[in-house]
């Protein structure tokens, strides 16, 4: 059989792409994501791994403080709890009644015992976690007791309400003493002794719960406060002043405040925040309603700001009875807290001095989640770092706090720093980060309210967020800039474009704090390393770097990275160690942080994950730098942030090199395919086949046969004469069996890759059938291979 051969070339010159690269860069190693209240449920929480301070039965190592829960209702109140679900004026209660007789138990149950009421959460859980086990609650019930005069005597006794008590009456109530004295004289005169603490759990509200709520964002005005929601003397107005602003109704304003003596309505959920006092810790939260508006001291961070009105729907849905979303989980107790009554182990916090970082030089710490112990693996709990030298001791330049409300004031005298991370009692926080704050050792009225902790924003400006809609208008109302939700974004995180910032420098006291990385373990804890430096001391070490040779990683579809070495060179001598209670900085003075910066040429665009970095003396580390956008240089810069003179620089260079690929399209066929000799008279089928190379440059090819003739076209012929039957045909390769046999024209094999020096294997197939009439004499066709392609 004669074969012919017949092949189509088509083909491009092929290019690497330009400068259009799909793909980006790397996301932030540390992303701020800010949950604001309002937006959060039970399914935020998370626990703390390996916990369950909820356990009533775990046995605190310090104290565990005995409570006694005393429970009374009034003449015009009763327990809203005892109600049907849903049916007094406020809605309440959100449970199904509670006999009288049980709701003492049910509230000391409530506060100590976890269930499904309290979605597994007890103040016992708050205190065991806070303190890593050092604190500890129990609740006794005793009540109920009918108190001696109506609820409005007492809640209309505060805050100039006396103007909105009803005639023939005065209100004039001491709810503590008239509680006690129904206690003491139903248990005897020393029952009192016999606890730590007594809880005066009274039935209706606590006003700090709703005279929002059910005040300006229930009526337009005060004069469209409906009779049902006035008083019972028809000749009073039926609103009454409030704390923080001129009026709220006056069904609101009659109930008592919850303060701190410790006693709560049934929709306060700051049980704890009132605990805390008890150990002698005050109030740090302002009055975010009225002008001057002041901004908030600690906020969302702090159970001992409005950090407790933490839980899930945020501080307006903290009317609810039970208490099961706005202040069922109050925010963590900050370092000011926990080492005013030693509730952290010395050894995990490191307490340092502005003149003793100034001899020691910039200091580098890991430090873990503020709910989580610290361990034993060096992660500290957070550092405490005190201004000293000469007075004043705080050189912040003085502000009026009456003009700007951003205004701290001065008089600070230490800084801490703690991690906060979204787990435990801080999973209604509404984000994880660094928390630092300024700190006074006692409360003063130094930032236009008594405060003792001023957080570092990292945020400050106005997060322009909508309050409520005004209940006839819809008129949006803003929170001010003193609602302490503005330090919703207040916590520093590691790394660029996380949405924060990644240091805080205080140039009047000479500090400067970096948040270098973020950790996290097997189970999720989080941990920041951070560093401390005295803008005007870098300790007695010698700095030094270096930049070593990058090492390139070029993607020319998207992203490239050179990686550079960064060697710290200098050597860090040991330093004079301060007398106690301040820590040895020998352990934390080994790195240098060096501030990283990268550029380029020729319209490159570059990109740095970290432009900070903390590393050891005489050991180095690997930044990378991402760029995309054409061939230039990539620069890195790296400077001892210690001793600025101290600068090394390192170039990464695009060179090119490489070839190009001419179009190919390449078949060569071996010996032509023979069948032999056809027998006369009897039904068979016949086999031949040949060989061929393919060498193929495109990104796709097909190898197909075809009759170029018009007579007997797919028919093998002798002269005049042709076979019945059609020619068939198929092809393969070792890696690719084709398809079936078929007749002519036929594609027989395709490519989706280019293939060099594919060896290929061309089979056909005659069918002679017995009736067959066959001329004596050769019987063959040329054949046309075509080697083609759609994608040169």
């Amino acid at each position: 059989m004669r074969v012919g051969l017949g092949v189509v070339l088509a083909g491009a010159v092929l290019a690497w792409p330009g400068g259009a690269w799909a793909a980006d860069f790397p996301p932030p190693i540390d992303k701020q994501v800010v949950q604001d209240q309002d937006d959060m449920t039970w399914g935020d929480y998370k626990p703390v791994p390996g916990t369950n301070w909820a356990d009533p039965t775990l046995v605190p190592s310090v104290r565990k403080l005995k409570i006694a829960v005393v429970a009374v209702d009034f003449t015009d109140q009763p327990f809203v709890i005892t109600q049907p679900k849903g049916t007094d004026p406020f809605g309440n209660p959100q449970t199904q009644p509670v006999a009288r007789a049980d709701v003492p138990r049910f509230y000391a149950d409530f506060d100590g015992l976890p269930s499904a009421l309290n979605n597994g959460h007890t103040v016992n859980e708050y205190w065991m976690e806070q303190t890593h086990g050092r604190i500890g609650m129990s609740f006794t019930p005793f009540g109920p007791y009918l108190m001696p005069r109506p609820l409005y005597e007492y809640g209309l006794n505060e805050f100039n309400q006396q103007s909105g008590c009803p005639a023939g009456h005065t209100c004039n109530g001491n709810m503590d003493r008239d509680v006690d004295t129904l206690w003491t004289a139903d248990q005897g005169a020393n029952i009192r002794s016999q606890f730590d603490l007594v809880l005066r759990v009274y039935a209706g509200y606590d006003e700090t719960t709703i005279w929002q709520e059910f005040g300006e964002m229930k009526f337009e005005t005060k004069e469209e406060v409906p009779d049902e929601w006035g008083p019972p003397d028809p000749l009073l107005p039926n609103w009454v002043t409030n704390r923080y602003v001129p009026w709220t109704s006056w069904r609101a304003g009659a109930q008592q405040w919850g303060l701190s003596s410790i006693r709560q309505g049934e929709s306060s959920g700051t049980i704890t925040h009132e605990i805390v006092h008890t150990f002698g810790l005050p109030d740090n939260n302002n009055n975010p309603y009225a002008t001057p508006y002041h901004r908030v001291g600690s906020g969302p961070w702090d159970i001992l700001d409005r950090g407790s009105f933490n839980g899930p729907g945020g501080p307006h849905k903290r009317w609810l009875v039970p208490v099961t979303q706005g202040g069922a989980m109050e925010a963590g107790m900050t370092l000011w807290t926990r080492l005013k009554n030693n509730w952290l182990d010395e050894a995990d916090v490191h307490r340092v001095t502005r003149s003793g970082l100034a001899a020691s030089g910039v200091q580098t710490m890991r430090v873990k989640a503020r709910t989580v112990d610290p361990g034993t693996d060096g992660s500290l709990a957070g550092i405490k770092l005190d201004l000293d030298g000469a007075a004043p001791i705080d050189k912040t330049p003085a502000c009026d706090t009456n003009t700007n409300p951003l205004c701290a004031g001065t008089g600070w005298q230490y800084y801490t720093l703690e991690t906060v991370q979204r787990i435990g009692e801080d999973s209604m926080t509404p984000d994880s980060g660094v928390l630092i704050q300024k700190n006074k050792n006692n409360s003063s009225n130094g930032c236009g309210y008594s405060c003792f902790s001023w957080t570092i924003d990292a945020h400050p400006e106005d997060m322009n967020k909508v309050d409520f809609l005004r209940p006839r208008t819809k008129t949006p109302v803003m929170r001010t800039i003193g609602d302490y939700r503005q330090l919703n974004d207040a916590l520093f995180h590691a790394g660029t474009n996380s949405g924060s910032q990644y240091e805080f420098e205080d140039t009047a006291n000479r500090l400067h704090f970096y948040v270098l990385n973020v950790q996290r373990d097997a189970q999720g804890v989080q941990s920041y390393d951070v560093a401390v430096r005295n803008l005007d001391g870098a300790g007695p070490h010698t700095r030094g770097v270096t930049v070593g040779a990058p090492t390139a990683l070029l993607n020319p579809a998207g992203v490239s990275t050179c990686t550079f070495t960064v060697n710290n060179t200098g050597v860090t001598k040991p330093v004079t160690a301060p007398a106690s209670p301040l820590d040895d900085p020998n352990p934390y003075v080994s790195s240098d942080v060096y501030r990283l910066s990268a550029t380029a040429s020729n319209g490159v665009q570059v990109h740095l994950t970290n432009a900070i970095a903390a590393i050891k003396a005489g050991q180095s580390a690997q930044i990378p730098v991402y760029f995309q956008g054409g061939n230039g240089s990539v620069t890195l810069r790296a400077t001892s942030e210690s001793d600025p003179s101290k600068s090394a620089v390192g170039v990464c260079v695009q060179g090119d090199v490489g070839g190009t690929v001419p179009a190919t399209l390449a078949l060569t066929l071996g010996t032509p395919a023979a069948f032999g000799a056809f027998t006369p008279g009897a039904t068979k089928d016949y086999t031949a086949s040949t060989t061929a190379n393919v060498i193929s440059t495109a990104g796709d090819a097909a190898l197909s046969v075809a009759d170029p003739s018009s007579a007997n076209s797919g028919h093998l012929v002798n002269g005049a004469f042709a076979l019945p039957q059609a020619l068939q045909v198929k092809a393969r390769t070792a890696t690719n069996p084709g398809s079936a046999l078929a007749p002519l024209p036929a594609t027989v094999l395709t490519w989706a890759a280019p293939a060099s020096n594919d060896a290929v294997t061309v089979d056909f197939a005659q069918r002679v059938n017995a009736v067959d009439a066959l001329r004596t004499g050769a019987y063959a066709k040329t054949l046309t291979f075509t080697l083609s392609t759609t994608t040169p």
